[in-house]
């Protein structure tokens, strides 16, 4: 129950002990266009070019932007923790004058700031589930304000556990992670590019592994299959059946799952004398996060130590903060099978026998 990766559909571990074929395999090729358009589905998108790229979340970041961002082009970045820090790392790699719009930790970011926060920006980029604060920020009201910029979006932890609706709400590009709400394992990061940005491509990006003209050579159907890498075909084959999951339970199904996980693990935190970090309407259910006061803890015990029990005698991961939240909050996550309200009333069970209450 850390920030992910999350447990595993058993479905999906099923799909690991498939045998392995090629990845030119023509019974693998028709399993890749399917695993495409289930991404698709999940998205709810009918961008051509939507393909698992091979690497964690931050491959998906990073194929965005070599794609995109060439010397000089203007990009406006949300930042409100971690993940909209790394934004502006890998566009600054790039060469790119960045625009930062910050909002105070576990606040979420103003639409209209970054709206209004350059006058013809090439990219306007937020995170939409920030994984480091647990805070939801808004996407929805950016297309219809986003003028010619392109809308790039960072879905890792809010793909499959709160509503993402890339077309109608004038996404351009976004990427996620299989090991957060999606239920399947690290190792490869779900992308979809609009027409609109695939127009405004780079021509050849800095990253030949991560070059998006020439993945879609090979992934997108009807291309050709111009060789390109070996791509994870036992991570391809977890995929498909996480996304079948996913999808057999229904889209609406699913957000309905983890918003109440989220509700009983919140409120039952709060009883337990805890204080959530994230702004109250913003919080995200599949990702908490929480102050933890000396006043809650045992004599002479850490947080560390308390996330040491819970592991050792419990079996119960969860996450310390990130940068300034280190040693002062958790992140406990609720995402893909691990959303399930046994898995909640363990854990503040356990909790509850570890702080002594």
């Amino acid at each position: 129950m850390g920030p992910g990766p999350s447990n595993p559909y058993p479905e999906v571990m099923q799909a690991l002990a498939r045998p392995v074929v090629g990845h030119l395999d023509p019974d693998f090729l028709a399993l890749l266009d399917e695993t495409c358009d289930r991404l698709r589905s999940v998205f709810r998108t009918a961008n051509s070019l939507t393909l698992p790229v091979s690497g964690t979340g931050s491959a998906g970041m990073e194929t965005a932007f070599v794609n995109l961002v060439g010397p000089g082009d203007v990009v406006v970045v949300g930042v409100n923790g971690l993940f909209g820090e790394r934004m502006c790392d890998v566009a600054d790699r790039c060469g790119a004058e960045v625009t930062r719009v910050d909002a105070a930790s576990g606040e979420a970011i103003d639409p209209d700031s970054l709206v209004r926060a350059h006058p013809t920006p090439k990219i306007i980029a937020v995170v939409h589930a920030e994984t480091s604060t647990g805070v939801r920020n808004d996407v929805e009201p950016l297309g219809p304000a986003k003028g010619d910029a392109l809308l790039l979006v960072d879905c890792v932890t809010s793909l499959g556990g709160i509503p993402v609706d890339a077309d109608a709400w004038g996404i351009d590009v976004a990427y996620s992670g299989t090991q957060k709400c999606l239920g399947v394992p690290p190792g490869l990061a779900p992308l979809t590019v609009s027409d609109r940005a695939r127009a405004r491509l780079v021509r050849r990006p800095r990253s030949w592994y991560l070059d998006l003209g020439m993945l879609a050579d090979y992934m997108e159907a009807g291309s050709g299959r111009r060789y390109h890498h070996t791509v994870p075909v036992p991570m391809i084959l977890a995929l498909h059946a996480g996304l079948g999951v996913l999808l057999e339970e229904g889209l609406d199904a699913s957000w309905a799952r983890h918003g109440e996980c989220g509700r009983q693990l919140q409120e039952g935190l709060e009883k337990l004398g805890f204080e959530l970090l994230a702004q109250d309407g913003h919080r995200l259910p599949e990702l908490t996060t929480v102050w933890v006061p000396d006043a809650v803890l045992p004599r002479e015990m850490t947080e560390s130590a308390v996330r040491a029990q819970l592991l050792d005698r419990y079996g119960i991961e969860i996450g310390g903060g990130l940068g300034p939240h280190a040693g002062r909050a958790w992140r406990i996550g609720c995402m893909g099978h691990t959303a399930r309200p046994r898995n909640v009333t363990l854990l503040l069970g356990a909790l509850g026998e570890v702080l002594g209450r």
